[in-house]
């Protein structure tokens, strides 16, 4: 069995890295590069190698990287998002222009010349600027010497109960005469909000208060008005998850109705009382598992933090079930 080296750009908690270790069980991670440093304390809670993670990417030299076989980028996507401004390669945020970090994937594999790159983005990319930004990526990795695929995937199809369409794109380098790839066929999209649950009761802190129902109701009042599709929503247990995000309305658009936890009191400072209607968030946990983390994942942090790294995460088993089929095609590789 072949010996794989990844690098883990754009690292966030590390999602990518965990569904191709769960394929590509003979594997190391040699380098990883995450700015933002509470994603690295996360990761480094579950992750124990390598034992540095490099920061800006901008600013790391491509020479000083070792050798690598694979390398797993989940480029920031807020340039490209359907509800970012989508202003794609002229976003500048805090003198980081995002919708360009993706140069920085090319500029590293230029230099080393992996076996694959693999990036997973928003499918807004796909059609950013009438599909010239996409376009400008894959000619950019095909004028490296690879050749590229796409697909959007989504999550709820691979036993994830959360509808997130995502683009994924697989590279491989040319001479290893791989001239087509099937991305995965669903592989279990019976998965309901309820298999996701907490087995516990949980604290009342994640119950909503009255005055805060009052304020959604009001908000999402206002947006129907304007003929806009925002608002709170309380999701049916049988049914799936809508896509998690980073901020704003992620939480409130996933609301259920759990009437297990009998202690209402108020655990922190509220506005009201807790309502009686079973009305909740769901759990940092929960998240955890609508992405198909397991739950030996460790969160070692505020739930402010987890809700934003569980929302700009990846869904594993997706990633696991690409890597499969990236592995398949490497092992007939290199038979010839």
């Amino acid at each position: 069995m072949s010996y794989y080296k990844f690098i883990d750009l754009f690292a966030g908690i590390g999602g990518i890295r965990l569904g191709f270790e769960q394929a590509f069980k003979n594997s190391e991670t040699v380098f990883v590069s995450e700015w933002d440093e509470y994603a690295q304390k996360t990761y480094k809670a579950n992750f124990e190698s390598p034992e540095e993670i490099a920061g800006d990417i901008t600013k790391i030299n491509e020479k000083e990287i070792p050798t690598f076989d694979i390398c797993l980028a989940g480029f920031p996507c807020q340039a490209f998002s359907m509800a970012g401004q989508r202003k794609g390669f002229d976003d500048n945020y805090k003198g980081i222009c995002r919708g360009t970090l993706f140069l920085d994937v090319a500029r590293i594999c230029e230099e080393h010349k992996p076996k694959v790159i693999f990036c997973e983005n928003v499918k807004g990319l796909t059609i950013h600027d009438k599909g010239r930004t996409f376009k400008i990526i894959k000619s950019t990795f095909e004028n490296l010497g690879y050749n590229v695929f796409s697909q959007i995937l989504n999550s709820r199809d691979f036993g994830v109960p959360q509808n997130r369409e995502r683009i994924y794109i697989v590279c491989f380098r040319k001479d290893l005469e791989i001239e087509e790839f099937n991305f995965p066929k669903s592989t279990d999209s019976t998965k309901a909000i309820r298999d996701i649950l907490e087995e516990n009761p949980v604290s009342a802190k994640y119950y909503l208060s009255t005055t805060y129902i009052e304020t959604l109701k009001r908000h999402r009042a206002r947006h129907e008005a304007l003929g806009h599709g925002f608002g709170y929503e309380i999701r049916d247990l049988d049914s799936v998850a809508g896509a998690i995000v980073c901020g704003g309305m992620g939480r409130e658009r996933n609301l259920i109705v759990d009437k297990r936890q009998k202690n209402l009191t108020p655990v922190t400072h509220i506005k009201g009382k807790v309502n009686t209607d079973g009305i909740r968030k769901m759990t940092p946990r929960e998240w955890a598992r609508l992405q198909g983390f397991p739950d030996s994942y460790k969160l070692v942090l505020a739930d402010t933090h987890l809700y934003k790294q569980f929302g700009n995460s990846v869904s594993v088993p997706v990633i696991a079930a690409i890597a499969e089929e990236i592995k398949k095609k490497l092992a007939k590789s290199e038979e010839k």
